[in-house]
């Protein structure tokens, strides 16, 4: 078994997140790019935007958008509750293997929101009829139709419901309109789906873990997914030999092999992350990439709301945000170490990257 250390391990996974040129080239649209990593964070929607806008240079926002308006991709609850984008075609799979733990949990949550199983389920079903024949609702507009029919929807249950039907493989989250949300039948948006054995899925979602997010483990694998500890080890079991078995510090991990392959040296790159990026919250252990004392800079509330990050040769040094005007989108950056001019002025290349995706001029506030 081949022996990584940490700054090789590093620098296998940046190129396996598709922030460095990849050995086998790497994918070159947005559904290329989700079905790489098997799903990627989606939670909030402008992050999503980025995390695929950073990785296909040259594409605009506008494009992002235009691929899931043609239904390359779609949003949904696939995985330990969370919003992920998704393969259209591997949206049913992928809800009926990873997100059956979500459902079996969902009873304690609905008994502490005055919700029954039959309300849950009349809920889905009404939304299915208020959708049909390529209905589209916004947020507000599904949960008009839910109160209409009885449902009681104050509070958190309106969310819980939404999350339900989706869970359930009844509908999925489909492109915003303007700001808003909105909500369309899974069957319509993906109409030829994808139906795997389960050992075949376990094997599916674990080549495409590793091959995404490796070299890491297999705990890393089952957080990730949900999955079981045994499941996870299936998933490797199938995978068989696209994976390949490395030690990283003396902690046995697991890779695309074409990564063996590749440059191990580190680099002095500068990035600029959304918040919500596979990069940190594709894995339970993130200290390749950020030292626990910066853990409360990228997550102020310690609430897994991720801050926008700055990351140099692999490490994160910084963090940022931005408020986006109709004619400039502004920046404010924070340093979490020394910015000296050179670095400075690569960050604020890197951020001009991003508002180039916007399409719109950026303005910096340091």
């Amino acid at each position: 078994m081949t022996e990584l250390t940490g700054g090789e391990a590093l620098a296998l996974r940046m190129t396996s997140l598709l922030l460095r040129a990849h050995p086998r080239g790497g994918p070159t649209d947005v559904a290329g790019v989700v079905e790489w990593f098997g799903a990627m964070q989606a939670q909030d929607a402008a992050s999503a935007m980025w995390s695929l806008g950073v990785r296909l240079p040259g594409r605009t926002l506008a494009d992002v958008r235009a691929a899931l308006e043609r239904r390359e991709v779609l949003r949904t609850w696939p995985m330990r509750g969370t919003v992920h984008l998704v393969p259209a075609r591997d949206a049913h799979w992928m809800l009926a293997v990873t997100g059956v733990r979500a459902l079996a949990g969902a009873a304690a949550r609905r008994a502490v929101l005055g919700l029954s199983e039959a309300d849950a389920d009349r809920a889905a079903d009404v939304l299915g009829a208020a959708l049909a024949g390529g209905g589209r609702l916004t947020r507000a507009e599904c949960l008009e139709a839910l109160a209409a029919a009885g449902i009681d929807t104050t509070g958190q249950r309106g969310y819980h419901l939404l999350w339900y039907a989706s869970q359930r493989g009844v509908t999925c989250i489909a492109p915003h309109v303007g700001t808003e949300q909105t909500f369309a039948l899974l069957d319509e948006w993906a109409p030829e789906p994808h139906r795997p054995e389960r050992d075949e899925a376990l094997g599916v979602l674990a080549r495409r873990y590793f091959r995404g997010h490796g070299p890491t483990t297999r705990q890393d694998f089952a957080g990730w997914t949900g999955l079981t500890a045994a499941d996870a080890k299936r998933g490797i079991a199938v995978a068989g030999a696209d994976l390949a078995a490395v030690g990283v510090d003396g902690v046995e991990a697991y890779l695309d092999p074409a990564l063996l392959d590749a440059p191990r040296t580190p680099r002095d790159d500068v990035l600029a992350l959304p918040g919500f990026d596979e990069y940190l919250l594709g894995f339970k252990d993130r200290t390749l990439m950020l030292d626990p004392a910066h853990g409360r800079a990228v997550v102020p509330g310690g609430n897994g709301v991720f801050q926008s990050t700055v990351v140099r040769g692999g490490r994160v040094v910084g963090t940022w945000k931005r408020t986006i005007g109709r004619t400039a989108v502004t920046v404010t950056v924070r340093p979490l170490a020394a910015f000296d001019a050179d670095v400075r002025a690569r960050v604020e290349t890197a951020l001009g990257g991003y508002a180039r995706f916007l399409d719109l001029p950026l303005r910096h506030s340091w």
